[in-house]
């Protein structure tokens, strides 16, 4: 073999693991459009990868995720949203329904899931609960209903409760729904209840400041992202002025709160991140039906209990999911 032979043929011949690579098959990116903020959601995108990996899916092997928090600032969502659209994403997971509007606007190619606790028809992210069509399906929870039921927790634990303070963020677009349940409820009761406005982590504390001289017999949280995302600073003000509160999700009991009861986020998460494999996988939103949240967790702190002077009725503690000592 000539000289001239030899060295083109060692320069192909080092060239081939680079064309191998370059044939390889890219890694997916999906994004995670999130209105809460990464220290507050560390256990729900454990979940959420526990959804993926049961589809094959495991970040940093076969799949990357780009997040985008908005750490309770619903405005800083549809520039995000948009972000992840030019970063040309396989699949967005929208968390909450001003990200799933913020997303739906954003692309009408790019497969989307939601986990909102909007009614998803009423809110026009997909024209039916069984036949989403478009680019979006997603996890439905039942938030606004589930007022009602609070109220009769309440009454149970406090059966003196008459007057009772509602916390609500006006920017939420459920919020109109969950007072209207709510204030039904009162009336059958015979209750009187208060609405609070919050927006921000100062308007919390302005609303707290307003229950200290309204000094009600309970408080009720309403369901939103914003108020999960800021839940130890509402639980460690309800705690201060000693006002037995009622929430929606588990996470306000595991921070020190006295009562939840609504459904699993954990669960909610999970179910997104199958869907979200299934799509990685060839499935199609507009095929995929949404997914409804079809059990609920009651779970008592009674070591906050304790501390508001409060015995739990044994009627009450037999139906809780998990109690808190």
């Amino acid at each position: 073999m000539r000289r001239r032979d030899f060295i083109r043929l060692g320069a192909l011949t080092a060239s081939w693991p680079l064309a191998a690579r370059a044939q390889q098959p890219t890694m997916p990116v999906i994004g995670m459009l999130n209105i809460l903020s990464p220290a507050t959601a560390t256990h729900l995108v454990a979940a959420f990868h526990e959804g993926l990996k049961e589809t094959g899916h495991i970040e940093g092997q076969n799949l990357a995720i780009e997040f985008r928090w908005a750490d309770g600032q619903y405005g800083k969502l549809p520039g995000m949203a948009s972000d992840l659209v030019n970063r040309r994403v396989a699949a967005i997971y929208a968390v909450s329904p001003p990200a799933a509007l913020a997303a739906k606007a954003a692309t009408t190619e790019i497969p989307i899931v939601f986990l909102s606790g909007l009614d998803p028809v009423k809110a026009g992210l997909v024209a039916s609960l069984s036949l989403p069509g478009g680019n979006i399906t997603g996890v439905s929870l039942i938030t606004s209903a589930l007022g009602i039921k609070r109220l009769e927790i309440l009454r149970e634990l406090i059966p003196r409760a008459l007057k009772i303070t509602v916390l609500v963020n006006p920017s939420n677009q459920n919020t109109d729904v969950q007072l209207r349940d709510i204030e039904a409820a009162a009336r059958s009761s015979e209750q009187q209840f208060h609405i609070l406005n919050a927006t921000s982590e100062s308007e919390i504390d302005a609303a707290f400041a307003i229950l200290a001289e309204q000094r009600p017999d309970a408080l009720m949280v309403g369901a939103d992202p914003f108020f999960t995302s800021r839940r130890w600073q509402i639980v460690a003000l309800a705690a201060r002025l000693v006002i037995p509160a009622i929430y929606d999700w588990r996470e306000y009991a595991f921070a020190g709160g006295l009562l939840s009861y609504g459904t699993s986020l954990t669960a909610a998460y999970r179910q997104a991140g199958i869907y979200i494999g299934k799509i990685l996988k060839g499935a199609r939103p507009a095929e995929l039906p949404v997914v409804q949240s079809s059990s609920f967790e009651l779970i008592i702190n009674l070591k906050t209990a304790k501390s508001l002077g409060l015995t739990v009725p044994r009627i009450l503690l037999a139906r809780a999911d998990q109690v808190i000592e």
